[in-house]
């Protein structure tokens, strides 16, 4: 009897095991650019101007992905936050994948190149993902392909949204938290405009990459939400953004809590968290598709 119960007690832990392993299987990294990217860059050296001290790590474009066992046909793609100048990979990317994954979702963490002066290149990035994961819609149940991000992520996000190349780059919806929209000095946060623009751009390109004066009528759907003690990253940016989508007649959803700050991203501390989160649930059955 007793050698019994070890066998069994035997068994149950080998099906644990391999259960993990086939849940590990099931993450996809995929480089963006494998046979090389149309706007490769040498990353400058330093005293070039630019804070480039984390930009090596993150010069390999690519994205990981984690499929939904049971898929309702929505993709989200999360763009972490850093200010241009580093990626927050955990709790504002691969920490928040069992949620969206137990909705039946399928996520995905992009790392996306550092700008090092070169503006186009996080953008570029993010649109070669979406065209990856429309390639891929079929094999893994997907119907609706979102764009999420945090802080200096959610402008990468908001400015996939606005910004689109064409049909097959343009998300379905797009999900913002406390994020960057305008790079006008008054209500930006400059260390994230320095790293994307260089100090002292030219207006041009300030209005280039200010995503609330590209908002159309074609502009997916949004779901924004932040604090408004956010020390870094100014409520303003969300609210000038939030009037241009209803002044263009774009389904949006804002919400501000008023404490919790700035890069919380899916930490149990932020105060709120059990409220953006279920707002984010509601939102996601009702506008961007059923769960």
């Amino acid at each position: 009897m007793k050698r019994f119960v070890i066998l069994i007690a035997l068994f149950l832990s080998c099906a644990v095991a391999f259960a993990q392993v086939g849940e590990r299987e099931r993450i996809d990294t995929v480089r963006l650019w494998p046979d090389g990217a149309p706007n490769e860059f040498t990353i400058p050296e330093p005293g070039s101007g630019f804070i480039v001290f984390k930009a090596h790590d993150y010069e390999d474009a690519m994205m990981e992905v984690y499929p939904a066992q049971s898929p309702n046909g929505l993709c989200v793609i999360m763009c972490p936050g850093g200010a241009y100048i580093m990626e927050s990979q955990t709790y504002e990317g691969r920490d928040m994948k069992d949620w969206f994954n137990a909705r039946g979702i399928t996520y995905c963490m992009l790392q996306y190149r550092l700008p090092c002066g070169h503006h186009d290149v996080p953008l570029s990035d993010v649109q070669q993902a979406i065209r990856i994961m429309r390639s891929r819609s079929e094999e893994l149940g997907i119907t609706k392909i979102g764009i999420a991000g945090n802080s200096a992520g959610g402008h990468l996000a908001a400015s996939a949204a606005t910004m689109y190349a064409d049909s097959e780059t343009r998300p379905d919806f797009q999900i913002l938290m406390y994020p960057v929209i305008t790079m006008e000095e008054s209500f930006t946060n400059m260390l994230s405009r320095d790293a994307l623009l260089g100090k002292n751009p030219p207006q041009d390109l300030i209005d280039r990459y200010s995503c609330e004066k590209h908002v159309t009528e074609d502009t997916p759907p949004a779901f924004i939400f932040l604090c408004s003690d956010d020390p870094d990253v100014k409520p303003q940016n969300s609210l000038r953004y939030y009037e241009q989508l209803l002044a263009h007649g774009v389904s949006a959803s804002m919400h501000i809590y008023p404490s919790g700050g700035h890069g919380f991203g899916w930490k149990d501390s932020m105060p709120y968290k059990s409220c953006w989160v279920y707002e984010l649930e509601c939102w996601l059955r009702n506008v961007a598709g059923k769960l």
